[in-house]
């Protein structure tokens, strides 16, 4: 069982912060050290800086949650994929308010052409339908977290599986599909079969803290196609002998996932240029520092 117990962080206290589903070591009431993560759920901190917020760690299965409303986009899906594989979690999809959508079956397929690897499950919790096909994901020791936009469904779905009203909900605009948030913290909730379940509040930015292979990985079909271009180091631009950029032409790949490539590449790359000259300028300043200290540790002899 989930016991709360109020904590603070050690006045000497040096590593990562915490963040829900951490394991720390506690002295008192005191953090005094954070476990090592088997896993980590992440994305680049908002604003111009180079940092990272944690999401969730230690986490098992990412429920990447999106409604069949205005909510639906293939491209917001892809850059969970990206980060739940830098995450080293196992990516299930849950595309909720199937009881509203006209083509369930049409949504699931266009998922499907997005998804390298993982699952797929179409619900609509408010009904029930799909809420024991979700719990079958959810054995127990397992934690999972939920991830998605505000008004996706996530706590209609999270009450379903607690089997009671404990979380609030909103009801969505119509015009626009956005709800208002009713998570506004991340909380771990043990289920009754002793999974858990970490809530998320809805995501309104959701930029890349990745690698470029975990990019390449994610569009595993183009690099079906890349494996027939003339040149190797091919960035489906302009070069000549482009087997992807056929590929659209032949109407065999959708021009708006090559699209979504190259953009989620730059990102990828300019954030591994930015941590390299946040790092150095890091280094630097350290160095800087020490020198100081020893300059002053020579005077006062």
């Amino acid at each position: 069982m989930v016991n709360d117990l109020p904590a603070t962080l050690a006045g000497s206290f040096d590593g990562p912060r915490p963040c829900v589903g951490d394991w720390v070591e506690l002295r008192e009431t005191q953090i005094v050290a954070v476990a090592p993560r088997k896993t980590l759920f992440a994305r680049k901190a908002a604003g111009s800086g180079v940092e990272v917020q944690a999401i969730a760690a230690n986490v098992d299965i990412a429920f990447l949650v999106m409604a069949l409303d205005h909510d639906f986009s293939l491209r917001r899906l892809e850059r969970y994929l990206v980060l739940a594989r830098e995450s080293g979690t196992r990516p299930v999809v849950l595309l909720t308010k199937a009881d509203l959508a006209e083509d369930v079956a049409g949504s699931v397929a266009a998922v499907r052409g997005v998804l390298d690897s993982g699952e797929i499950e179409a619900i609509a919790a408010v009904h029930g339908h799909g809420v024991e096909q979700v719990r079958r994901y959810l054995p127990p020791g397992i934690t999972a977290v939920l991830l998605g936009s505000s008004g996706a469904g996530k706590s209609t779905l999270i009450n379903a599986l607690l089997g009671e009203e404990r979380m609030a909900t909103q009801p969505v605009r119509q015009a626009d599909s956005k709800g208002r948030h009713t998570t506004t913290h991340r909380e771990l909730l043990e289920l009754p079969g002793g999974a858990f379940l970490i809530d998320t509040p809805g995501m309104r930015e959701l930029q890349l803290w990745a690698t470029g292979e975990s990019v390449n990985a994610t569009f595993g079909d183009i690099g079906h196609w890349a494996s027939q271009c003339r040149f190797s180091d091919c960035s489906h631009s302009n070069e000549p002998g482009c087997a992807v950029r056929q590929a659209v032409a032949d109407g065999l790949l959708d021009p708006e996932r090559l699209g979504s490539l190259h953009k989620l590449r730059r990102e990828a790359e300019y954030l591994a240029v930015q941590t390299d000259v946040h790092q150095m300028l890091a280094r630097k300043a350290k160095w800087k520092s020490i020198h100081k200290a020893m300059r002053n540790v020579d005077k006062r002899r």
